[in-house]
């Protein structure tokens, strides 16, 4: 059993991912919806409310751990490995260890919220793979698809606006990348969005997807996928919302979230 956490809704990308690369394993979710958004909290708050759901998807009897929220990932990741006694992967090395691998410039843009561009964890992950990465805060991004807005005028507009800064301030530092980041767990459902703003050459680095294969490389493929999904959901508050938006960002329905006191 995989166990997920995010602060809320945008680490399903993630699940969507794993639910995809790995048919056979059975995975347990937690979304910290009560104490969101996590990167307005200190990061002494942000380890403490991580290592609270960290334990608890592991008394659930997760074996191994996916942080898939980007600031507790950035900010959090040793406080969590401390905190619990299996395994524990972030997504921001894997979507630098991704941008290295296919990035023939060695220079790349780091698409994220602004508390993980504030914590430059993509740019010091990248740094040590031998890339340079500009990183770019897009703040109005995730409402927007939260909203359901991923194919209005307005995100599109935003997208573009966000793009043409990121590529003016890569072109300051004398970089010249050629691959894009998607540094936060909403962005991938606006991944057919950027493939359309960015030049064709550039490479979009999916975290999500660099994740799913990062874990699916460490179990071996079950010969015999169960007939129905293995996935339990928890949310520590507003279950029903959860329930529909979390739909969209799984991308199959959700039958049922159980709701989960945390704490303080």
């Amino acid at each position: 059993m995989i166990g997920v956490f995010d602060s809320g809704f945008g680490g399903l990308t993630v699940l969507r991912a794993l639910l995809a690369q790995m048919p056979g394993a059975s995975f347990v979710y937690a979304g910290d919806t009560a104490r969101l958004p996590y990167g307005s909290k200190s990061r002494a708050t942000i380890a403490r409310y991580a290592a609270d759901s960290a334990r608890f998807l592991v008394d659930q009897g997760a074996e191994f751990l996916v942080i898939a929220c980007n600031t507790a990932s950035a900010l959090a990741l040793d406080e969590i490995r401390d905190a619990v006694s299996v395994p524990v992967l972030g997504v921001v090395e894997p979507g630098a260890a991704e941008a290295a691998a296919h990035s023939e410039t060695h220079e790349c843009i780091v698409l994220a919220t602004s508390a993980t561009v504030e914590s430059h964890a993509y740019a010091n992950a990248c740094s040590q793979l031998g890339v340079r990465a500009f990183e770019k805060a897009c703040p109005l991004l995730v409402p927007l698809v939260e909203e359901s807005w991923t194919d209005h005028p307005v995100t599109r507009q935003v997208a573009k606006i966000y793009l043409e800064e990121a590529m003016a301030g890569a072109e300051r530092d004398g970089l010249h990348p050629d691959a894009i980041v998607l540094g936060c767990t909403h962005y991938p459902l606006l991944r057919s969005l950027f493939a359309e703003l960015i030049p064709p050459a550039m490479r979009i680095v999916d975290s999500a997807e660099s994740v799913a294969s990062r874990v699916a490389a460490n179990f071996p493929a079950t010969a015999t996928p169960p007939a129905a999904l293995q996935c339990t959901f928890f949310a520590t508050d507003s279950v029903d919302k959860f329930r529909v938006l979390g739909e969209r960002f799984l991308g199959r329905p959700i039958p049922s979230v159980q709701l989960v006191d945390l704490g303080g």
